[in-house]
């Protein structure tokens, strides 16, 4: 059968070379004129659409059923991510490689895929994060009694439990430990093993603070940098509690009931803050480190203070005193004139003059004394343009000062003062 199609497409119906109801040829047959070629070329038209539709039907059909496959897969996984908490994406959204740093593995058919890593012991209380496999977290879980702790921690908290009790050997197995935060719980000296710290050779910073504790605990280790024993019941300082902590700087006793502290702070060859704050202590510790820095000792009973006591220590910057018992027959002259002292609280005391004081003293506070005298030689022995001091904030309000007791050359003596509250 001859392409009809191809040839009414190909042979041109001019209506110029064929007269009307004439006839033209193709091959050896004869074929009608102009108006039988346009015909024959409208019934293979239709007929070439109508064989296109049907395989484009065939087609879609079989793209409906994958896409149908696809949807229903797409939905299985939508409604399974829900019980499993995980995001799944599909082949419309961007795979989450952004979120790793390695590139996908090569292809490895026939190999055998590793085991993900066994997880290593942690206390069930406890929480132990692989990304920090030295730390232990059991901290703020209505705890009562100490769980296991495993060798290979450094660094182990257990504070805002309701702890009562530290058994001896409680941490024998865990001797690598650094940290140590055991603070906010109720642990009783009675109830703590005699030697429950001996063993932490490397323990670094205890936190023992807000428990019950009547008694310092002993022997400590000589590792210790920080100890913080605050907001409990102690009540005595032993001779020998602090013996052999060499490495520490940082000593928190403050909101206790200490009486005394006696020299325990002296051998502290390294110590740079003593917070003995908010006690009963009704007098100076006996001899303090000469590698001191700061000093805290507001909120006791102290009415004395030897001579030259702050000499001893020669890198002191910082004293506060404040709510004290101090009197001006208890201060020795220069029992503050030390030349490294920056700020000086004496507020809240019985004073009733001004303390005599270093001309480096920058920040001197004695507010609500008695003081009823400004005398200028407490800060400049010598007034002229070469001899001053570089006190910046001087606070006398609340005493019986009034600024026509203010002597007329102590503009030039506190010519670097910003601040002067009378």
């Amino acid at each position: 059968m001859p392409n009809l199609s191809a040839s009414c497409l190909n042979t041109p119906c001019n209506i110029s070379n064929i007269a009307a109801g004439s006839s033209w040829t193709t091959g050896n047959k004869i074929l009608p004129g102009i108006s039988g070629c346009r015909e024959v070329c409208g019934i293979m038209h239709w007929v070439s659409v109508l064989i296109i539709a049907g395989l484009c039907r065939v087609g879609f059909s079989q793209y409906d059923d994958q896409y149908d496959d696809i949807f229903w897969l797409q939905q299985y996984l939508r409604s399974q991510s829900s019980s499993y908490s995980y995001s799944p994406y599909y082949e419309d959204e961007i795979p989450p490689y952004s979120s790793y740093s390695y590139a996908p593995a090569e292809s490895s058919v026939g190999e055998p895929v590793p085991e993900p890593p066994v997880s290593r012991e942690c206390p069930q209380e406890c929480e132990c994060p692989p990304n920090f496999s030295s730390a232990l977290y059991c901290d703020a879980r209505n705890l009562r009694y100490l769980p296991f702790v495993p060798s290979r921690m450094k660094y182990a908290y257990f504070q805002n439990n309701q702890i009562t009790a530290i058994q001896e050997g409680a941490f024998d197995n865990a001797t690598n430990l650094e940290w140590l935060a055991l603070h906010s719980n109720q642990i009783t000296s009675e109830k703590m093993g005699k030697r429950v710290f001996a063993k932490l050779k490397n323990l670094e910073r205890l936190y023992l603070d807000h428990n019950n504790l009547t008694k310092m605990p002993t022997p400590l280790p000589r590792s210790l940098r920080e100890l913080h024993l605050a907001y409990n019941q102690i009540s005595k300082v032993p001779s020998n509690a602090l013996e052999g902590l060499e490495n520490l700087t940082a000593l928190y006793l403050s909101h206790n009931q200490i009486h005394e502290i006696g020299a325990n702070l002296k051998g502290l060859k390294s110590l740079i803050l003593a917070d003995l704050s908010y006690n009963q202590l009704r007098r100076v510790p006996d001899g303090l480190p000469s590698s001191l820095e700061q000093l805290y000792l507001e909120h006791n009973h102290i009415n004395t203070i030897p001579d030259d006591y702050f000499k001893i220590s020669p890198k002191l910057l910082y004293v506060r005193m404040s709510h004290n018992s101090l009197t001006s027959e208890g201060l020795a002259p220069n029992a503050f004139n030390a030349s490294s002292l920056l700020e000086l609280d004496l507020s809240y005391n019985r004073l009733q003059k001004i303390p005599r004081v270093s001309t480096s003293l920058e920040n001197l506070y004695l507010q609500g004394n008695r003081i009823n005298e400004f005398t200028i030689n407490s800060f400049c022995t010598i007034v002229d343009i070469m001899n001053f001091s570089k006190l910046q904030v001087l606070r006398l309000d609340g005493n019986d000062i009034h600024r026509n007791n203010v002597p007329s050359d102590a503009p030039l003596c506190l010519r670097w003062a910003s601040v002067i509250e009378i």
